[in-house]
């Protein structure tokens, strides 16, 4: 548990949530509001999620038991959707549905069911054919050729072909669009049709993790007419006109997003005719929804609610592999942060092991390096250890005077116990005489704030998660690279170090793994010494669905695919 000084927040702290799982359940008794009723034409395939290395982990398999004696007690199952259906609700309202425009997983898991790549991950971590039914690479490693499905056609009739690759590849690479998952595509140098099924990419250098990067949802494919230069879709689409198994039907800020299945989908064509993601910030209001039988899936339930909801017949578990990692992004250019001793002090200030045991409910573990352990790079560099005194001499030393203040923000529902986590960090930044009181906003509000330039921003801690869309640390690097900074990535604590650039730079191109390999751990230690963030933890990733339901499927970066639910037998 917490030393003596959180002991008293935590008993507090359960007591609140206790309350208000009690009024969610009262809420969500009440009768669901009604799904949108005008359809749209549908799709169905795979949901394109990212790529990564093969060796990624498996979902754990769903599990129930006896009854719930959890928070809001299920009397019955919930209903398999309603009718022909499905309900899901998570914790993030969409900043952006531009496939091009994307930041956040949550986000790009939901723009998948609508717009497709020309490859795509499946729940062992291994890239298959999704728009492109195969692929060439050249031996010097510079050309990759992609033949192309045919008789595919987009949500607004016209036909998907490599100048609809071209033009879509493009717009990503054009350097006055904001990308900020662009990432490796940058290596590309031309996008060339050599006939209608067949395009070329031609790359200024060998790129290990090209084919990876291409099954990110950055890198899904539009219509056209929907992204042309001479409209506004071209700096930003506002709805998805893709190839996939659900079209784009209704987007309302802060309630819900609704599509509806493509009756003309080239590939297999999903069970439910409409698939609502409900945005739903509170966890326990998302249990409650569950429970009462108004949704068929939840995303993130209330952690602590985890062993009592595996033993309820009613709901399966499904506790989804993560990559993702957990920490309080420094803006390493906002005094006293930009000192290294400082940052370093935050590290040494909060106690990680505590937090995970008494607010994450054991759901993650202990960074020991800047990347999670399931990417390819990874070497243990760290831990930090919980060493107040040793915070406080730093601090000292690098002049911080007692009772300091520092901006810190963190955003509710989007990870796991995020606001009450940073509730924990700021106790204990306090016992080192560090001022830091969370605020929250809401996730679109959130995203901006953080990703202004940097001249303009203010921030000066703020939470944050970063599950890199294939498990390479040519991903999660980005994250402290200097040409990654905002507007034109979202490197957002601003770090700078021309040895870390020079060691990614190297490591992106080379195509022997042990030296790559170890090209990232130079870098890693780096990167740990100089402290950009708190290093806090790689989270799990714990999805709860109808025991009516079964076809879901959890991925190895930390995205779920229920294209392929259907009522179970």
């Amino acid at each position: 548990m917490f030393l003596k000084t959180h002991k008293s927040y935590l008993e507090r702290a359960l007591v609140v949530i206790g309350l208000i799982a009690a009024l969610a359940l009262a809420v969500a008794c009440a009768p669901a509001p009604a799904a949108p009723t005008s359809a749209a034409p549908p799709p169905s395939a795979p949901v394109p999620t990212s790529a990564s290395i093969p060796t990624a982990p498996p979902p754990v398999a769903a599990t129930s038991g006896p009854a719930a004696t959890s928070a809001p007690a299920a009397t019955s199952a919930p209903s398999a959707g309603a009718g022909t259906t499905f309900s899901i609700a998570e914790g993030v309202d969409p900043d952006t549905l531009d496939p091009m425009g994307q930041t956040t997983t949550t986000v790009q898991n939901m723009v998948n069911y609508m717009a497709e790549g020309l490859v795509t991950l499946d729940p062992t971590g291994k890239i298959q054919p999704l728009l492109a039914k195969s692929w060439d690479i050249s031996s010097d490693g510079l050309t990759y050729t992609f033949h192309l499905q045919q008789g595919v056609k987009f949500h607004d009739g016209s036909t998907f072909d490599a100048a609809a690759v071209k033009a879509n590849m493009d717009r990503i690479l054009d350097p006055n669009n904001t990308v900020p998952l662009r990432g490796v595509l940058s290596a590309i140098t031309s996008v060339d049709v050599v006939d209608p099924s067949t395009v070329k990419l031609t790359l200024k250098q060998p790129t290990a993790p090209l084919l990876a990067g291409l099954t990110e949802t950055t890198a899904a494919i539009l219509s056209p007419a929907t992204i042309d230069k001479s409209t506004p879709g071209y700096k930003k689409v506002d709805h998805p006109v893709g190839t996939g198994p659900y079209i784009f039907k209704q987007y309302t800020k802060g309630s819900q997003l609704v599509v509806t299945k493509n009756p003309n989908y080239w590939g297999k064509k999903p069970y439910y005719d409409t698939m609502v993601f409900r945005i739903v910030p509170e966890a326990a209001t998302r249990e409650s929804l569950l429970l009462a039988g108004q949704v068929d899936m939840i995303i993130l339930p209330p952690v602590s609610d985890i062993p009592a909801l595996q033993k309820n017949p009613a709901v399966k578990v499904l506790l989804g592999p993560s990559d993702r990692t957990i920490f309080v992004a420094i803006n390493t250019t906002s005094k006293p942060l930009d000192n290294p001793k400082v940052r370093q002090a935050l590290n040494y200030a909060v106690n990680k092991e505590a937090i995970i045991k008494n607010v994450l409910f054991g759901a993650a573990d202990v960074m020991d390096a800047p990347i999670a352990p399931t990417l390819f790079g990874y070497c243990k560099t760290g831990p930090y250890p919980y060493d107040p005194a040793k915070a406080k001499q730093l601090l000292s030393e690098a002049g911080v005077a007692a009772g300091t203040k520092l901006a810190f923000m963190s955003p509710t529902g989007r990870y796991v116990q995020d606001f009450q986590a940073a509730q924990a960090i700021s106790g204990y930044l306090k016992d080192v005489g560090i001022d830091a009181t969370p605020v929250t906003m809401d996730w679109p509000s959130y995203v901006a704030t953080m990703l202004k330039p940097q001249k303009e921003n203010t921030t000066q801690l703020h939470v944050l998660g970063w599950a890199p869309g294939y498990l390479d640390e040519s991903q999660q690097i980005l994250q402290f690279q200097s040409d990654q900074h905002p507007p034109s990535g979202l490197a957002t604590s601003f770090y700078s170090n021309p040895q870390v650039d020079s060691l990614a730079k190297q490591a992106l191109t080379e195509t022997n793994e042990t030296k790559r390999a170890d090209l990232y751990c130079q870098a890693n230690k780096i990167i740990w010494n100089d402290a950009p963030w708190i290093f806090l933890w790689v989270q799990r990733f714990p999805m709860v669905y109808s025991a009516k339901v079964t076809g879901i499927q959890g991925t190895p970066i930390e995205m779920w695919d229920t294209t392929n639910a259907h009522p179970a037998p």
